[in-house]
């Protein structure tokens, strides 16, 4: 636990740079610890996942999204303020973040209202209501997939308005990536809850391609570039 009482999964050696990693809708899964680990021990960092839903997870799409409905998006992005406090105090010299779905969105609240974060990589998730671009002159890279069809959330044109409303207000450290053939959630390697990525694209339409390891690793490669020049 940090800050608060606030409860987290927390992996990597302590005072490393330090990473926050923020959760899908889903929750803290063990698919979100996996990322938490592969961020820890391929870049090297302390990685924090602040368990924004208190040791609950969905397990089917009608729960997450309630969990979703119902999570008081301000107050999580003051809980991760607390997280990069927790970790400069460990004795991290310098704080990033990253986030999933909700996660990206969080990520970005997170980037711009705490001065202790450095730099943001979100991926298929941007909530404007969370940030103002015209002040966020901070390091940000996104990851978002072409088929993605959450429209204002986490589509193509999201990401690319992401792009242009951070550099039209003079941010020039910015670049988001659009990745051909993928859609939502192409992070995944496991279409849990689900049974098969057939099943995923059947519940969650078209916008849901299934794995494709190639993009992943492309996507992964980018991200770890991004913290390696930042933290």
């Amino acid at each position: 636990k940090f800050g608060d009482n606030i409860p987290g999964y927390i992996v990597g050696d302590k005072g490393k740079p330090a990473v926050i990693l923020i959760q899908e809708w889903w929750g803290v899964t063990d698919g979100i610890k996996e990322k938490a680990v592969k961020v820890a021990e391929k870049g090297n960092y302390r990685v924090l996942v602040p368990d924004l839903y208190k040791g609950k997870v969905g397990v089917d799409v009608e729960e997450a999204s309630h969990m979703m409905g119902s999570l008081d998006f301000p107050n999580a992005v003051k809980e991760i303020q607390e997280a990069a406090s927790f970790l400069k105090s460990e004795g991290s010299q310098k704080v990033g973040i990253t986030g999933f779905c909700m996660g990206g969105a969080l990520a970005m609240g997170g980037l711009a209202a705490s001065a202790e974060i450095s730099c943001g990589a979100p991926f298929y998730g941007v909530n404007f209501q969370l940030f103002d671009a015209a002040l966020l002159k901070k390091p940000v890279q996104g990851h978002f997939g072409e088929l993605d069809a959450m429209a204002g959330f986490s589509d193509a044109a999201t990401g690319k308005k992401l792009e242009a409303d951070l550099r039209a207000a003079g941010n020039s450290d910015v670049e988001v990536f659009i990745y051909p053939k993928v859609g939502h959630a192409f992070m995944n390697d496991n279409p849990s809850p689900f049974p098969t990525f057939a099943a995923r694209m059947e519940k969650m339409g078209a916008g849901f391609p299934p794995y494709d390891a190639a993009t992943a690793d492309l996507a992964w490669s980018r991200l770890f570039a991004f913290f390696s020049k930042h933290l």
